[in-house]
């Protein structure tokens, strides 16, 4: 197999405390890959040390600045775009590597209609599995984006997954660029890797999960106040709204906001005024979401595929038929 370079893309915001466990094992596991490499942080205005502290102890890292907070869609923007060699790996600040986390990955790029692969994610300190490989499962015409699989059988091949975790996501850097990246619509977060790879299959390509490719998650402990745990419920909302009016069509795209209207009375009787607040924003950037559909249209012209979410649904239900197979959610 031809040399496949690697570029690491890692948002960040205040994650100086990880870098001293999280960076050191991305080199050794890049370095195990015998891959040429470059490393890319992107700091989305951090209030810690977190620039100085890079400047100071790796130096190798290419770091870029934000010139204001932009979120996560535009932050990892910026590096994927600056990104030079033929596979970019989209990295969390917060996940550490396992030193051979290259070894089972690179042989699904000698496939042309691979998208990209993610490993699995277990805890940081113990062997809780986080993130297996995704799938769908349909609520009506709402599709829930929280069901994970694992395989008894690790070494079973092709294992799809519905989307790549932007935890970890090794992709193919040009097939990348042809979909522009994540869609900032989806701006400040939630959603964004779902939509980049369901975008990436309704065009014709593929997205994997590898078993034996592992890393670490460290959970957050932060506690949200009440008015924040407000605002992301309110975002987490409007962006599965955006998903769905840009995935679905025809009579699936009417019963979901047939469903949607009905959840909304239902959720305003029980006071629960943030799904309120999502639908009136997610109407009001109606343009938006009509913007990023007409691109999904014209980028599956000009590739060649249109797969609907219902048939991309039934495609990896119907891949692990009659296996052995452990359901968790997430």
């Amino acid at each position: 197999m031809k040399d496949l370079n690697i570029s690491v893309v890692i948002p960040n915001y205040n994650g100086v405390h990880l870098f001293p466990y999280t960076l050191p094992a991305l080199f050794d596991a890049l370095t195990e890959s015998g891959n040429l490499f470059e490393v890319i942080i992107v700091d989305d205005c951090s209030t810690d040390n977190s620039v100085e502290f890079l400047q100071g102890n790796f130096p190798q890292v290419r770091l870029l600045i934000n010139s204001s907070n932009s979120g996560f869609s535009k932050t990892i923007n910026t590096g994927i775009f600056a990104a030079k060699n033929d596979l970019v790996l989209l990295l969390n600040s917060d996940v550490k590597l396992t030193s051979n986390y290259f070894a089972d990955q690179l042989k699904y790029f000698l496939s042309d209609d691979t998208f990209g692969v993610m490993g699995k994610i277990i805890g940081w300190d113990d062997e809780i599995v986080q993130d297996g490989a995704k799938y769908p499962r349909f609520e009506g015409f709402k599709l829930k984006t929280s069901f994970n699989y694992l395989i008894k059988d690790e070494h079973k091949p092709l294992q799809y997954s519905m989307y790549l975790s932007g935890a970890n996501a090794l992709v193919d850097r040009q097939k990348l660029l042809q979909l522009a990246g994540f869609d900032e619509i989806f701006t400040p977060f939630y959603m964004e890797d779902v939509d980049l790879s369901v975008r990436a299959w309704r065009v014709g390509w593929k997205c994997y999960f590898e078993p034996l490719s592992i890393c670490r998650h460290r959970v957050s402990t932060s506690i949200a106040t009440k008015e924040k745990k407000q605002f992301i419920k309110t975002v987490y909302n409007r962006n599965k709204m955006y998903f769905h009016a840009i995935h679905l069509d025809g009579l699936s795209l009417l019963g979901w906001y047939l469903q949607t209207i009905f959840e909304l009375v239902f959720r305003t009787i029980l006071c629960q005024f943030y799904f309120l607040k999502a639908f009136i924003v997610f109407l009001k950037n109606g343009k938006r979401v009509k913007d990023s559909k007409s691109k999904l249209g014209n980028l599956t012209k000009q590739i060649g595929g249109d797969i609907s979410l219902h048939a991309l649904s039934r495609e990896i239900q119907g891949s692990v038929l009659n296996q052995n197979i452990t359901f968790f959610k997430r």
